[in-house]
Order: C-alpha cells, then structure tokens, then sequence
C-alpha cells in the first residue's frame, strides 16, 4: 500500500500504536526517527522497531532471534519484506480482525531491542546500570590542561 492510500488511524489503532511507541523509548539509549514517513525507533542509531497505524490496524517490525519461529505461527505475522525476513524481521498486522495481547507485542519489542542494542548496553541494563530511558550517550569532554 503506498501513503497515498494510507487511511487516518482509528482512535484505537492511534491509542495502540501509541502506547507500543512509548513502551519502545522507555529502554535505555532510544530515540525516534521518522524515515519514509514511518515511526523508527532506534537504539545508537540502530533500528529496532517500525512502526505505523493506517485505519484500524497498527503494523510493525521487529527483530526476534529467539521468537520468530513461534511469531511467524500466527496468523497475523509474516517475514519482514526486503529480505529482512532471512536476518529474523518478524512484520505483523494488529486490529480488530487479528489481535494479540499487548503483552506479547511488548515482549517482541524488548526482544527486538536487546538484538539490536550493543551487548554492553543489554548487559547494563539488566544489571541495572543502563541510563535512564532516553538518554543518549554523550561523548566525555577532554579538559586542555595548561
């Protein structure tokens, strides 16, 4: 479907999409980008989540090294397209003829951000130690020493 044939999003597509959004910038390190006029969230620049709602569907993709096998049983998933399927791109179809519990959804996007995150950073944050959701990492300053 090109954008031009993209339809407004129901009030429960729109609530949907928003919510797995917002689930999605609450890991360490991630921020949104806008590319093709799609939702991307990023992790260092890395993407780890489509995102987009057209009518009362909300549609994404996520990376799922351990889960695509299970995910792509369902009925309302397939593999990514562009050959992003043979890496573990999972793309799925949610609304009111095909729906899935928001845990599970969720569950996907964790997943998806830990394969994508740096280990070190996947590490972090299960140690607890990761900086607060949002926060990108800042570059230390040299001091010039006179």
């Amino acid at each position: 479907m090109s954008h031009a044939d993209a339809k407004p999003p129901t009030p429960a597509a729109r609530r949907l999409c928003e919510a797995l959004r917002r689930f999605g910038l609450g890991f360490p390190e991630t921020h949104e980008d806008h590319p093709w006029g799609e939702i991307a969230l990023k992790v260092r620049g890395k993407v780890f989540i489509f995102l987009g709602a057209d009518g009362d569907t909300v549609s994404f993709s996520v990376k799922l090294p351990q889960s695509a096998d299970l995910a792509l049983s369902l009925p309302f998933t397939q593999p990514t397209p562009y050959g992003l399927g043979k890496s573990g791109w999972v793309s799925a179809l949610v609304g009111p003829k095909a729906k899935a519990p928001q845990a599970l959804l969720e569950s996907w996007i964790e997943e998806s951000w830990c394969a994508v995150a740096p280990k070190t950073l996947v590490k972090a944050r299960a140690a607890g130690d990761a900086p607060t959701a949002g926060a990108r990492r800042t570059p230390a300053r040299r001091v010039r020493r006179r």
